[in-house]
C-alpha cells in the first residue's frame, strides 16, 4: 500500500514537471518569433542612421597625415621619435599647451616606429587613445575601463558562465594597447586611484585580477579564465602621456618612469600658417592678411581652425568662396577672442628701463619690461605688477605660495649698498607693466640692473635681454626656463640675451640670436649699461656732500662700454 501511494505521488510531479517544462518550451516558441521580428526592426533601423553621414568637419580634414604638417613642433618631434623608434622605446610625457599637435604627432610617431630598423613594434601595432578626464572606475572593481575589471556572476549581465558562478575578467585599455601605444591625454587629471593602478601596470607589464568568486579547483570555471587569474592579463606597451600642466603638477612617481619632452606654443606666424592650410582644404581662398589677423587673436591651431570654419559659413551664406577681413573681423569680435600681445620689442636704449625674460604655462617664454624710478623719499623699495601670492594645486589639496620678488627686491637693495649706490634720502619703485608671470628670483638680475640705470642715469641697451637669480655678493645663479626664455627674446626681434654662465649648455641648440654667459653682476653692467647721454638730466646724488664716493663706486661709474664677444669671454 505504501509502495503505491509513494508511486502515485512520483508520478504527480513527473506530470507537473513536465507541464510545466512544456509550457516554458511553448511559451519560447512564440517569443522567438517576435523577439526575431524586434531585432529585425532595430537592425533596419540602425542600418538606416548609419546610411546618414554628415559633412566631415573642417578639423577632422586638416588633421596632419604627416609630419612636415605639424607646424611649429620639429624639435618636440624630433625628440619623440629618438624615444620611440629605436629598439629599446621608452616611456613619455609631452607637455605642451592644448590644440599645438601632440595626439597627432603621437600617432605619426607610431606609424613612423613600426617600419623602424629594430624595432618591437610590429605592422599591426595598436595605437589605444583614452581620455583620461573621462575615464570613471568603480572603487569595488566593478567597472575599470582603463585597467580592466571582473564581472563577478552576482551581478546583472554575467552571462551564461554568470550562471555557472564563473568570474568573468574584462580587459582594459592597457591589455588593448598590448604590444602598441596607449595615448593617454590629459594624464594629469587621472584619479590617484587608478594612477597608481597604472604605475603597477607600467612596472609588472600586465594585469593582475582578483575576485572572491574565483576558485581555482572549480572544473566548471573554463581554462582562459584560470589562465588569466593565474598569470594576468597581458599589458607590454608603450605609455604616451600629454597634459597641458606643468611638471611640477605631475605625479613624481610617474615622471621618474617616463621620458619628458616639451611641445612649444605656436607664434602668430604659425598659426598663420595654420589657418591659412584650413581655409585651403575648405575650398575657400583667403589674403595672407586674413590670416595674420587670425593668428594674433587664436591661441592655438584648434582656434584658427574654429574660425576660418566659422569665416568659411560667412561666405558660404553670401555664395562666395573668399573669405574677406569683414568676415575674420565679425568672427573675432562675436566670439569674443582676445588679442595676443605683440611679441616685439621695443629697442631704444633708454634709461630705467630693462627687458628681463620669464617662464609660465607649459613652458612658454615672454618678455618682460622692468622699469624703475628714484624719487625723494627715505630709501624705501618698492615692487609693483606682480602677484603677491597665489593658490596652487587641486581640488582637496591646495598650498599657497608667496612671491619672492620682495625677498629679490632685499637683496637688490642690499647689493645696491655694498657697490656704493645707497637710497639714502630716495625711494626706488620697480614696476612690472601688465601683471607680469614673474616669481621673483630669476628678474633678480634684471632688477638690480635697472636700478641701477635709473640711480646712474645710463640708459640700458634696448636690443639686450637679462636674466637670472642675483645673490647679496653680485653672482648671477642658475634659474629654469632659460631655452624657453631665450626663445622669447630671439622672437621678439633683441639680439643678445645674457644668461647665468650655469645654464649656457641648455642653449647650444639655439641660432639667431647671441647668447652670453654671464657670472656677475659687473659682467652684465658692462654688456648692457651704456654711457649717460650728455644732455640727460642731472640725476640725483647718490650721497650728500658730507659722504663721499668710495672709489670703488666711482670706477664703477665710469665702467666702459664693451662689445658683446668681450662680455661673452669674461
Amino acid at each position: 500500500m505504501f509502495s503505491i501511494i509513494l508511486l502515485v505521488i512520483q508520478l504527480t510531479v513527473t506530470i507537473v514537471i513536465g507541464v510545466y517544462f512544456l509550457r516554458q518550451l511553448r511559451e519560447q516558441k512564440r517569443t522567438e518569433p517576435a523577439v526575431r521580428s524586434h531585432s529585425s526592426r532595430e537592425l533596419e533601423k540602425l542600418n538606416r542612421l548609419r546610411a546618414i553621414r554628415l559633412s566631415e568637419p573642417l578639423a577632422e580634414r586638416v588633421r596632419p597625415s604627416a609630419f612636415s604638417e605639424v607646424i611649429g613642433q620639429e624639435d618636440g618631434i624630433r625628440s619623440l621619435k629618438a624615444i620611440l623608434c629605436g629598439a629599446n622605446p621608452q616611456h613619455v610625457i609631452i607637455y605642451g599647451p592644448p590644440g599645438v599637435g601632440k595626439t597627432c604627432a603621437a600617432r605619426l610617431v607610431l606609424e613612423a616606429a613600426r617600419e623602424s630598423e629594430g624595432t618591437p613594434f610590429r605592422k599591426d601595432a595598436p595605437f589605444v587613445e583614452v581620455d583620461a578626464t573621462c575615464v570613471r572606475f568603480d572603487e569595488r572593481a566593478i567597472a575599470d575601463p582603463l585597467i580592466g575589471s571582473v564581472h563577478d556572476p552576482i551581478y546583472q549581465g554575467a552571462g551564461p558562465l554568470g550562471t555557472q558562478g564563473v568570474p568573468q575578467p574584462k580587459p582594459g585599455a592597457v591589455t588593448k594597447a598590448h604590444g602598441g601605444v596607449l595615448f593617454l591625454d590629459e594624464i594629469g587629471e587621472l584619479h590617484p586611484v587608478q594612477m597608481n593602478k597604472l604605475l603597477k601596470v607600467l612596472e609588472d607589464r600586465k594585469v593582475m585580477l582578483e575576485s572572491a568568486y574565483y576558485d581555482p579547483d572549480d572544473t566548471a570555471v573554463p581554462r582562459h579564465i584560470h589562465e588569466i587569474f593565474r598569470c594576468g592579463l597581458p599589458a607590454d606597451f608603450r605609455l604616451i602621456g600629454a597634459t597641458t600642466r606643468s611638471p611640477s603638477e605631475i605625479s613624481p612617481a610617474l615622471r621618474s618612469r617616463c621620458m619628458e619632452i616639451y611641445f612649444r606654443a605656436l607664434t602668430a606666424e604659425e598659426i598663420a600658417d595654420v589657418a591659412e592650410g584650413a581655409a585651403g582644404r575648405a575650398g575657400y581662398a583667403m589674403d595672407r592678411r586674413e590670416a595674420q589677423t587670425i593668428g594674433r587673436y587664436a591661441e592655438c591651431g584648434r582656434d584658427a581652425v574654429n574660425i576660418v570654419q566659422m569665416c568659411a559659413g560667412l561666405a558660404q551664406m553670401e555664395g562666395r568662396r573668399e573669405i574677406t577681413a569683414e568676415d575674420v573681423c565679425w568672427v573675432v569680435q562675436s566670439g569674443h577672442y582676445a588679442v595676443r600681445p605683440p611679441q616685439q620689442a621695443d629697442t631704444a636704449s633708454r634709461v630705467g628701463c630693462v627687458h628681463g625674460l620669464a617662464v609660465y604655462g607649459s613652458h612658454q617664454g615672454a618678455l618682460l619690461e622692468i622699469e624703475a624710478v628714484v624719487t625723494p623719499g627715505e630709501g624705501r623699495v618698492t615692487v609693483t605688477g606682480i602677484v603677491e601670492e597665489e593658490e596652487l594645486g587641486q581640488e582637496g589639496h591646495r598650498m599657497r605660495r608667496k612671491s619672492t620678488a620682495r625677498g629679490s627686491a632685499e637683496n637688490v637693495r642690499t647689493l645696491l649698498d655694498d657697490m656704493g649706490y645707497p637710497l639714502g634720502q630716495r625711494n626706488l619703485h620697480i614696476n612690472f607693466p601688465g601683471g607680469a608671470p614673474v616669481d621673483g628670483p630669476s628678474a633678480g638680475a634684471a632688477m638690480t640692473l635697472v636700478a641701477l640705470s635709473a640711480i646712474t642715469g645710463r640708459p640700458v641697451d634696448g636690443n639686450c635681454a637679462v636674466t637670472g637669480e642675483i645673490s647679496v655678493q653680485g653672482n648671477i645663479k642658475a634659474v629654469g626656463g632659460v631655452p624657453s626664455k631665450v626663445e622669447a627674446a630671439k622672437l621678439a626681434g633683441l639680439s643678445r640675451v645674457f644668461v647665468p654662465a650655469d645654464n649656457l649648455a641648455e642653449t647650444a641648440h639655439i641660432s639667431g640670436i647671441e647668447v652670453i654667459p654671464a657670472s656677475t653682476l659687473r659682467e652684465v653692467m658692462a654688456g648692457m649699461l651704456l654711457p649717460a647721454a650728455e644732455d640727460a638730466p642731472d640725476q640725483m646724488p647718490l650721497r650728500t656732500p658730507a659722504e663721499p664716493l668710495p672709489a670703488a663706486a666711482q670706477g664703477e661709474l665710469l665702467l666702459p662700454v664693451v662689445t658683446a664677444s668681450a662680455a661673452g669671454g669674461k
